[in-house]
């Protein structure tokens, strides 16, 4: 890399990255300095590099700290005690590569004071041209790595959440990485709607979950399982619910498989569940081709729990719900030909039931009986995947 390709490099960097060039500047001088002292440099030598980005040379430095006696012992077989004395106002071992004595430091500059720093300049090695144009490329590229990873952070950042799209890159081990243009995203095994497959190169519609910075980069964790993506469907869909006037009160998802969505308006002439379904149930039925054809029950929250119980059993239709406060349960009383409704294949229809209202929910058919599946039945409250 020569001298034109990095001022050149560093002009870019610093308009489209805003990455100051003095920063870049600042970065190269402090990794020279240090590998020339690496190679060589002398125990407790402060090294300063200074690069001339015209001619891309460096000069190099020692500096030394000035110094009195009261600061300083010079015997490191007998040290003074110091037991007492607060670190930092402790002596320290004289070292003529780290310091110069006040008496001798004025013999150069008469108007030196103690702390001051004194510089030197150091021998020109003869293979050291190369060293330096070798290092200064190293800073850059680890430079343009550092503002592309804060680049990336800061938009995708802003973007946690929401719904984005890409393009499968490559499986591996059943996580699917997705090419998002500026970043790569994963979409892991169990964040996938079950029986889904993707092909290489296919475009995929995702919730950008959570965004996570770390020393290896940015990772981009993406979900398609999750109730947050089944929201966003329906609120690019509905305007209803970007404008406001409809809210998402809770979500119960078994992705794949079957969702309840409970929504709610404090406008009385805007009708909630319609909002979602839309015109000849257009609105619904685009979410649901998005989502594999997962079933979607939209219902109408309520702040009576009996109310927003029975709603949520639906379709079955419900004769009486009794609701003890005290332990968040409920008995569920409906006719006999509706139980099985009520309770759902493998009791799906109660459990989600269960975790969109937060209670614990009994289904008993007209007799008064319960039925003698137990676990089919009785379903204990689960906390709600609503949680973003």
């Amino acid at each position: 890399m020569d001298i034109k390709v990095i001022q050149s490099v560093l002009d870019q960097l610093e308009e489209e990255r805003g990455v100051p060039k003095e920063k870049i500047i600042e970065a190269i001088e402090s990794a020279l300095a240090t590998a020339y002292k690496k190679e060589y440099g002398k125990r407790g030598q402060i090294v300063r590099a200074i690069f001339n980005m015209d001619t891309g040379t460096a000069e190099f430095l020692q500096v030394k700290i000035v110094v009195d006696e009261s600061q300083i012992y010079f015997d490191e077989e007998n040290p003074p005690e110091q037991d007492d004395i607060p670190e930092e106002e402790q002596k320290k071992l004289y070292n003529p590569e780290h310091h110069i004595l006040i008496e001798d430091a004025k013999r150069i500059k008469s108007d030196v004071s103690l702390g001051d720093e004194m510089v030197f300049p150091l021998e020109m090695k003869d293979d050291y041209g190369r060293i330096a144009a070798q290092t200064a490329k190293q800073v850059i590229i680890q430079k343009i790595r550092e503002a592309e990873k804060v680049s990336v952070y800061k938009e995708y950042g802003e973007r946690e959440g929401d719904i984005i799209s890409g393009s499968v890159q490559r499986i591996e081990r059943g996580n699917i990485f997705i090419d998002l243009g500026r970043a790569t995203g994963i979409l892991p095994y169990n964040e996938q709607i079950p029986g889904e497959r993707y092909k290489q190169g296919e475009r995929v519609r995702c919730l950008l979950y959570k965004v996570e910075e770390t020393p290896r980069g940015v990772f981009l964790r993406l979900s398609r399982s999750h109730p947050k993506f089944l929201e966003k469907l329906f609120e690019a869909e509905v305007p209803e619910i970007s404008a406001g006037t409809v809210e998402v009160k809770g979500i119960a998802r078994e992705a794949g498989s079957r969702s309840k969505i409970a929504v709610y308006s404090e406008d009385e002439h805007i009708d909630p569940v319609g909002s979602l379904v839309g015109q000849r149930g257009v609105r619904v039925s685009t979410v649901m081709s998005e989502l594999g054809g997962e079933k979607i029950d939209i219902i109408e929250w309520s702040e009576e729990t009996d109310q927003f119980i029975e709603d949520a059993l639906s379709p079955a239709k419900i004769l009486d719900v009794d609701v003890n406060e005290e332990e968040m349960s409920a008995e569920v009383e409906v006719a006999e030909d509706q139980q099985s409704l009520a309770i759902g294949k493998g009791g799906q229809n109660v459990r989600l039931a269960a975790k969109l209202t937060g209670w614990r929910i009994d289904i008993k058919s007209i007799e008064g009986e319960k039925t003698s599946e137990e676990e089919d039945n009785t379903v204990e409250s689960e906390e709600s995947n609503n949680e973003e």
